[in-house]
């Protein structure tokens, strides 16, 4: 099951179901994305619904009076992970001077690197905006698969995420971390939850990367979830100890896609991300201003 959430005007957020190209309102049914992500794993049908229109209508810039794709759900908590793929590891040692050699003793180390992204509040949804914060030069996009968790550690879901960081501040001193990745548009996360079911080799998903300036293409990459060093429930295993965690968390699980300071983003650059079966995840940038 391909499961969204969207706007309608005058009814505000809905949930859906994608089938051919076709978004189904099953809000009266299922409640929203997250009871219905639980229901499912508990067993329950999929929804009918009743037919919102087509998945391209609603994939469109989001303003209050026309229908637009949402976040697929509404994280009380979104985490990430870092230094999962090799070629991280090497680029951030390089980058990083004087703590040279601090990432690769995190990849290959016993314990992950968990960092706390924020909440909803923190996020973005399709075709939105991820931030640029006020005093970072280099900013990056890093593209990822990630989970949707629920409190038992089970995995209700995948999607993508941007875990959108400002990688100048991390290399200034590591223990920035929390401002280098916790910021408004820190984290831009959809366009679809596809539920396991759906996703029988989850190592098969393969994710592609663009960022596009003034109608051009500046960067262009692709990585596969194979070269993911760590597996899945030992990322969660790791999330959950001593932490408890609210039904719904997102968790997003690294990138082996890695932009240069070269290509750091700008105001009004666009991001592309997309992994078959979950979709297209498109979003723009902009800088944010000291008190936003």
């Amino acid at each position: 099951m391909r499961i969204v959430q969207f706007h309608r005007p005058g009814r505000g957020p809905r949930t859906g179901v994608v089938r051919d190209g076709v978004v189904y309102d099953v809000t009266d049914e299922s409640g929203d994305a997250l009871t219905l992500l639980l229901a499912h794993r508990a067993g329950a049908p999929e929804p009918r619904g009743v037919v919102a229109g087509s998945y391209a209508a609603f994939d469109v810039a989001p303003r209050d009076e026309v229908a637009h794709l949402l976040m697929p759900v509404f994280p009380a908590e979104v985490w990430g992970v870092g230094v999962t793929y090799k070629r991280s590891a090497e680029f951030r040692d390089e980058d990083a001077g004087t703590s040279k050699g601090i990432y690769d003793l995190v990849y290959y180390g016993a314990r992950p690197e968990l960092f706390y992204k924020g909440r909803a509040a923190h996020c973005a949804g399709p075709n939105g905006d991820g931030g640029i914060r006020a005093d970072s030069t280099f900013t990056a996009p890093e593209p990822e698969m990630a989970v949707v968790v629920g409190a038992d550690g089970g995995i209700l879901g995948y999607t993508l995420c941007d875990d959108v960081s400002a990688w100048d501040i991390e290399r200034e001193n590591p223990l920035y971390l929390p401002q280098s990745k916790i910021f408004r548009g820190c984290a831009v996360i959809g366009p679809t939850i596809v539920t396991p079911d759906e996703v029988p080799d989850v190592s098969a998903l393969h994710l592609r990367a663009t960022i596009t300036r003034a109608g051009q293409v500046i960067f262009d990459d692709n990585c596969g979830v194979d070269r993911m060093k760590r597996t899945l429930p030992e990322l969660v295993h790791a999330l959950r100890l001593n932490n408890p965690i609210p039904d719904g968390t997102v968790l997003s699980t690294g990138t082996g896609i890695i932009v240069t300071q070269e290509q750091a983003l700008h105001e009004g650059d666009v991001v592309t991300i997309e992994a078959a079966p979950i979709g297209v995840l498109r979003h723009g940038m902009r800088k944010l201003a000291v008190d936003a």
